[in-house]
Formats: structure tokens, C-alpha cells, sequence
């Protein structure tokens, strides 16, 4: 088994690739540890096979590099990086039984038999398979070639990691959900690295105990289901995750306090101040918005049952608010009105949270900007300490100072003066681009 890590990984399928929207993969840098459980969580086209094929070695990715503990694995063919992958359908050898395909990988690295019979009947009892292993694996179902596949990838004890490809795809619900708790039921027998891919949020939020959510070739967050759940730094984790999802509505800010459709909004959560061109939203779960008395009026569109609750469908303007609303309770047949809690009410900025966008990009902008200017700074007066003492052997004088007394008095020629002068003025002009570019426009929350 290894940690794995992404360090700097980018991608682009083209050759010479020039926008942001040639590029399959974002830059990223993902660490996992070893023996734990994850999923690559993300709707179809957003990146998570080209960076399973990149991780197995089926793909050189353009930039960047692949780690397994420490070593660099980046052009490493993948027969040498001892990984196991499961793909979307089952690929199995329909002329041998399900012992011999089992055994397959096992016996192509010269195991002694005595081993391989043991292994094999290990995995075939963990995934029910020990009734059937001398039938031709031609005979079995979807369901049960697709075990043979999991098998194959578990039955070898030296992998780094085991990877899945949406691996219940051609499954029955029924079978997905029994298999599904099988592999969660494997992963903690083993303790093997394993990498689940998926567009589907229950199979990802059941199976890993951390998911990386995926968005157009980006990683937008890093999480375990309950974090994706309760605190998503991204509107797209919100409404991705979740049944129904987030509301995402758009807001204004005025003095610190969020407003929707010209009603304050309260938060726990910071709000800062809001620089020209970005986009802010509210986002709030359904599952914590209620009926009050007070707070923002809405007309009931929908209402549909689902058992123990009901999704509300509410519209204010031309948005749509979803809550739930407990079997049972009673809802306002007019004049209703909603009210969000502020402990789950959060404000994004161009998609994320207040916070992360000042921690990510507004402090260490302003830092950037503070230091390279302190240093010129430092310089600055540096110089105008030297320059004084060498033009005029008395104490230390401001520049301007120092060379109106010697132009007057001593007879220096202007050219020595005009060195010093630049000399004054150059760290001065770096200053003000710094402060310019990195400082001012920091204080615009980023936006450089």
C-alpha cells in the first residue's frame, strides 16, 4: 500500500493547449493516505476517469507528478506501479472458470499454487462466489461477472491501491446496494488503498470516507459526507450533493448584511465587503428553511410526498425555494413566508464561501504585496542613509536635503547628483507598482 499524491497534475488531451477550457484537468494537488477509503465524486465529462487512467499510468499527464509514498511514478509504465483497476463493465475470461480467472493475476507473477489456492478461496468466500468458482465464469450474470472483476482486483496483497471505474454500473439497485456494502465491508478487512469513481452521490458518500467532488476538471472540494453535506465550500457541492439540493440564490450586500429579493438574509458566517464584478449567492439546504411568521414572502407552487416528509416548492419572484416539511405538519394555504437558519445560511462569492475566498486569495495577495513592498522600503532608506553620509560626512540627512546643501555649497557635479537620484526614485517607483498591483487591488478581494 502507498500514499499517493498529485503534485501540481494538469492535463490537456490537445497538444498545444491555450484557454483554461483546453485543459481536461485544472491544476491540482491532492494527497491520499495509505489504506484509506476515497471517491471521486462528479457528474460525466468533469475529469474523474482521465485522472484515474493518469494515476494507474494509462495516462502521462502534461504537467505535474504522481507520488506513491516516495517515489515518482509520473512515466512509470503502469505493469510496474502495482495497481489493480476495475472497470465500468465487467472484463473477465468467459472460456475459464471463476477459480482460474481469479487466479489469473496471481499465477501470472508465479505464485506458488498453494498460495494462489488459499487466496483465491479467500476473496471467493468474501464475495460469495466459493458455489460457483468451477462454473465458467460465460454462464455467470452481470452481477456475477462483475464479481470475478472486483475479485481479480482484490486478490493480489502487493498493490499501492485498487481502483474502481464505476464498477456497479451495469448492476441491479438491489445487487449495487449488497455490493456496495461488500466493498465497504472489504475495504476494513484489508485496509488497502481504494479509489471508487462515480456519478452517484449514495454509492460515493456510502462507500469512501472521503470524497473529492469534481467540476469541470477541477477539484472543488475535499470532504468527508458530512462535511459535503453540512458545510460545502462550493454552490456546486451543494446542490450537486444532497436530494433535493442547495437553493443557490442570488443576493446583494449592504453594510455587512446578505439581501434576497429585498430582504435581509441573516448568517452566522462572515460577509465581507463585495468587489465590483463578482457574483454572490445565497446558499441554504431545504432541510433548513422553515414556515415562520416573519421573513420572505412566497407562493406555494408544489408540494410532493416523500413518505416521511414532503418537498415544498416555493416561489418567490421568479425563484424557486425548496424545503422539507415533515409528514404531518401544517403549511400555510397564503401569505406564506420562510425563514432561513442563520447557522446554515452561508453567502458565496463567485461560487465560494466568504471565508475561503479571503483565506485563499485575499491574504496571501496582501502578503505578497506587504513584503515586496517593505523590502524596497528598506532599500529606500538604505541608500538615502549611505548616499547622505558619502555626499556630505555629516550626520544623516533626507536625500533631498542632502543634495540641495551639496549642489549649493560643495560644487558636485550634477552628474553624481543625478545618480543619486535615481538611485532614490527607482526603489521608490517598484514600491508604488507593488503597493498598485498587489496591496490596493488585494484589498479588492483579489481581484489582481
Amino acid at each position: 500500500m502507498s500514499m499517493i499524491s498529485l503534485k501540481g497534475l494538469r492535463h490537456s488531451y490537445l497538444s498545444e493547449p491555450n484557454g483554461d477550457e483546453d485543459w481536461a484537468l485544472k491544476r491540482m494537488s491532492v494527497d491520499w493516505s495509505d489504506g484509506g477509503a476515497y471517491a471521486l465524486l462528479g457528474p460525466s465529462g468533469c475529469g474523474k476517469t482521465t485522472l484515474l487512467n493518469i494515476i494507474s499510468g494509462l495516462i502521462t499527464p502534461t504537467e505535474g507528478e504522481v507520488w506513491f509514498d516516495d517515489r515518482n511514478v509520473t512515466e512509470i509504465p503502469p505493469d510496474q506501479r502495482n495497481i489493480a483497476q476495475v472497470f465500468q463493465f465487467p472484463v473477465v475470461y468467459d472460456t475459464m472458470s471463476v477459480y482460474d480467472n481469479l487466479a489469473f493475476p496471481l499465477r501470472n507473477r508465479g505464485v506458488a499454487e498453494g498460495e494462489v489456492d488459499a487466496k483465491v478461496r479467500e476473496i471467493a468466500d468474501m464475495l460469495d462466489l466459493s458455489e460457483t468458482l468451477h462454473n465458467r465464469a460465460a454462464g455467470l450474470t452481470a452481477d456475477g461477472k462483475q464479481k470475478i472483476s472486483l475479485g481479480r482486483g482484490l486478490v493480489r496483497s502487493d498493490v499501492n491501491v485498487i481502483m474502481f471505474d464505476e464498477p456497479l454500473t451495469v448492476i441491479d439497485p438491489h445487487l449495487k446496494w449488497i455490493l456496495r456494502s461488500k466493498l465497504k465491508e472489504l475495504h476494513q478487512q484489508i485496509h488497502r488503498t481504494m479509489i471508487y469513481v462515480t456519478h452517484d452521490q449514495t454509492e460515493a458518500l456510502t462507500f469512501a470516507d472521503q470524497v473529492v467532488v469534481m467540476h469541470e476538471g477541477t477539484v472543488v472540494q475535499i470532504g468527508t459526507p458530512v462535511e459535503l453535506f453540512e458545510k460545502p465550500r462550493h454552490t456546486f457541492v451543494g446542490h450537486f450533493i444532497g436530494s433535493p439540493g442547495m437553493n443557490v440564490l442570488p443576493c446583494s450586500l449592504e453594510n455587512g448584511t446578505a439581501y434576497f429579493g429585498g430582504h435581509a438574509v441573516p448568517t452566522n458566517h462572515p460577509v465581507a465587503h463585495k468587489a465590483d464584478g463578482e457574483r454572490l449567492e445565497i446558499g441554504i439546504r431545504p432541510e433548513f428553511v422553515r414556515f415562520a411568521d416573519d421573513g420572505i414572502p412566497v407562493q406555494i407552487a408544489k408540494v410532493s410526498d416523500a413518505g416521511r416528509f414532503s418537498i415544498v416548492e416555493a416561489n418567490h419572484g421568479d425563484h424557486i425555494i425548496k424545503l422539507l416539511v415533515p409528514d404531518g405538519q401544517a403549511m400555510p394555504s397564503e401569505n406564506a413566508r420562510l425563514y432561513f437558519d442563520p447557522a446554515r445560511t452561508q453567502v458565496y462569492v463567485d461560487g465560494y464561501p466568504f471565508w475561503r475566498f479571503f483565506v485563499k486569495i485575499f491574504i496571501p495577495t496582501i502578503a505578497a504585496g506587504i513584503g515586496v513592498a517593505a523590502f524596497f522600503c528598506f532599500m529606500f532608506s538604505w541608500v538615502e542613509l549611505l548616499l547622505a553620509k558619502t555626499l556630505t560626512s555629516v550626520a544623516a540627512k533626507p536625500i533631498a536635503v542632502t543634495m540641495t546643501r551639496t549642489a549649493s555649497t560643495s560644487g558636485y557635479e550634477l552628474g553624481l547628483l543625478a545618480a543619486a537620484g535615481c538611485l532614490t526614485i527607482v526603489p521608490g517607483a517598484f514600491v508604488i507598482y507593488f503597493v498598485r498591483n498587489y496591496i490596493a487591488k488585494g484589498f479588492a478581494l483579489g481581484r489582481v
